[in-house]
């Protein structure tokens, strides 16, 4: 990934080995174009608040995608272990060194991503028998309802396959390109915008006391949040009040 508008000058030494290279733009929309199996190498010679910044959203989007950062020497003062990253190399570098960084990115991959989604795990949402529990509420991907606190939500279907697919993937921070990707899949021709949409339409159905559970990551896109327990105990009461 870089901005250069000569994208050999980054890394020239990478012309020269066999690989096959995609050049890509420094933005979060090119983290869904990247295939699978790739070593990312990002340009962060001339712009390193933005290599960070991609950094921590491809951790946060739960993509294992190994990071080499491409620097000059000044860089390496501002590196550190908290970008997640693999490797680092300068941008001088011969074929010999960037060829034996790629086979060692390749044998060990990437830092562990955990340390930047915020410690929420998959295993929050139970899943038993083709339903999604999370708390209090309740999606069954076979029947396509939802329920909270035992209450259907009236979900267009659309609305519940994005809510499912946010419930599939607790505390995991996903793009507005990459929901409408996996949900409106890739023959949609609508923008980004319909993501918005929909996402305050479920928040609207939720409640008040529960549109928390869908949380927005500022210049990023969104996440579904399991409520801890005493979120749930909070939330349990509030109903109880309401009901009686």
């Amino acid at each position: 990934m870089t901005f250069a508008s000569d994208p050999a000058t980054v890394l020239p030494s990478l012309a020269l080995l066999s690989h096959r290279v995609r050049v890509l733009p420094m933005d979060a929309d090119s983290l869904i174009k990247m295939p699978e199996n790739t070593i990312l190498f990002l340009d962060a010679r001339d712009d390193l608040a933005t290599a960070k910044t991609l950094c921590r959203l491809i951790h946060a989007s739960g993509l294992s995608t190994p990071i080499v950062l491409v620097l000059t020497e000044g860089g390496f003062t501002v590196v550190n272990s908290q970008w997640g990253i693999a490797d680092v190399v300068v941008s001088t570098a011969s074929p010999a060194e960037v060829e034996g960084r790629l086979r060692l990115v390749s044998e060990r991959g990437n830092a562990p991503a955990g340390a930047m989604t915020g410690g929420v795990g998959e295993t929050n949402t139970a899943v038993e028998d083709g339903q999604l529990r999370s708390g209090d509420l309740i999606v069954d991907t076979n029947g396509y309802t939802a329920s909270l606190h035992g209450r259907p939500i009236d979900l267009a279907y659309k609305e519940f396959e994005l809510l499912k697919y946010l419930v599939q993937h607790p505390g995991r921070v996903f793009t507005r390109a990459q929901l409408l990707q996996e949900v409106w899949g890739y023959d949609y021709y609508g923008g980004t915008r319909t993501v918005d949409v929909h996402i305050r339409r479920l928040r609207a159905k939720l409640g008040g006391e529960y549109e928390h559970l869908i949380g927005t990551v500022r210049n990023v896109g969104y996440r579904f949040d399991p409520p801890d327990d005493e979120q749930e105990d909070d939330a349990a009461k509030a109903a109880a009040a309401h009901n009686k």
